[in-house]
């Protein structure tokens, strides 16, 4: 089968690899229908962190069951489903508590699962699996394109609107105009804000945030970052920060700008271990959030406002391309040229 594999920094090729079997009666195997580059993706891809060399690569995609193993029994082959990246259990302490995201039985053996490819092996496959009703023919192109978002960015978007508590009426502030802080715009006017400042620079990543809900937008960084939003909040700060990014300007800031008593809800991978805790003393600052809950989030949330037409989060897929030009999929989100670089599988 073809899948996109990581030869070195700066380079992903498709290759021909074997097709996935099952091993594990948990497992699940998925023909992809579409998959998608992440901006976490991107820091390996640079070189930034280390990751194993001629390794499958991806962890978003939605799909059609093919076949499945002897203890799955809520999909059957043909059932159309969103493949989170997080495999949850669905009965360890963390899924019970709704962090399917750090489930204790995700990992079932060592083998590295790729979902740029056209065929997937799904771990824990009987919960972790998010059935989608009908088949992929039943849908739009772009309806396509929101239920992809549901495996990743869209509940990771969300899971920084929930671990920073927004509610009804709050002011948030959402750091990062990557597609996950645009979906966190989403996902802060879904909860019910009636104010969102989104921090961006690009032209046309701020007119996305603005049709996704943002009020405001800061282009600013930094000091004069802080200075902006505190003008714009009349010195109060924000009821929520959402930290999309995950650099340590970023943090920095998002604690600079949260009100007294607020939450900062982090869901951009960190790219620095050390923080001034300190600075959320002074000012009672709760900082919450990791890897996103997606098939906890989308049962109870997402899949619903997908289907009823309540979001759009697929719009952040601003460029195209198939398995041959996964490398120009790469290289579109390197340089900025795409948002978010969707890759079309199959039908």
């Amino acid at each position: 089968m073809k899948t996109a594999v990581f030869v070195e920094p700066g380079k992903v090729e498709t290759q021909d690899l074997p097709k996935p079997v099952i091993k594990n009666p948990t497992d699940a195997v998925l023909k992809i229908v579409r998959a998608c580059v992440c901006g976490s993706d991107l820091w390996w891809y640079r070189g930034i962190n280390d990751r194993k060399l001629n390794t499958p690569v991806g962890h978003e995609a939605i799909g059609i069951v093919e076949s499945v193993g002897d203890a799955v029994t809520s999909v059957k082959p043909g059932d159309f489903v969103v493949a989170p990246f997080t495999h949850g259990c669905g009965h360890c302490a963390a899924c019970l508590a709704g962090f399917d995201g750090d489930c204790e039985n995700a990992q079932t053996d060592s083998e590295v699962v790729g979902y740029q490819g056209e065929y997937l092996r799904f771990r824990n496959a009987n919960w972790a699996l998010v059935k989608i009703p009908g088949q992929p023919s039943d849908y739009t192109d772009a309806q396509l394109n929101d239920l992809l978002t549901l495996s990743d960015v869209m509940a990771t978007g969300y899971h920084a609107a929930a671990t920073a508590e927004v509610k009804a009426d709050d002011t948030v502030v959402v750091m990062g105009d990557g597609a996950v802080g645009l979906c966190g715009v989403i996902a802060a006017k879904l909860r019910g804000a009636k104010r969102i400042i989104a921090m961006s620079r690009h032209a046309d990543r701020q007119a996305l945030a603005k049709e996704f809900g943002a009020t405001d937008i800061v282009a600013e960084r930094g000091d004069d970052a802080v200075k902006r939003v505190m003008a714009l909040t009349d010195g109060a700060g924000a009821d929520a920060v959402l930290e999309c990014v995950g650099t340590a300007q970023s943090v920095d800031t998002a604690v600079k700008v949260a009100r007294a008593g607020a939450v900062v809800g982090r869901v951009g991978v960190p790219q620095k271990a050390e923080m001034n805790t300190n600075n959320l003393f002074w000012k009672n600052i709760g900082l919450r959030g990791g890897i996103a809950s997606v098939t906890t989030y989308d049962r109870a949330v997402l899949l619903d406002a997908v289907l009823n037409g309540d979001i759009h989060p697929g719009k952040v897929f601003t460029q195209r391309f198939d398995l041959d030009h996964v490398q120009a999929a790469y290289e579109a989100m390197d340089h900025r040229e795409a948002i978010k670089s969707l890759l079309v599988i199959s039908d």
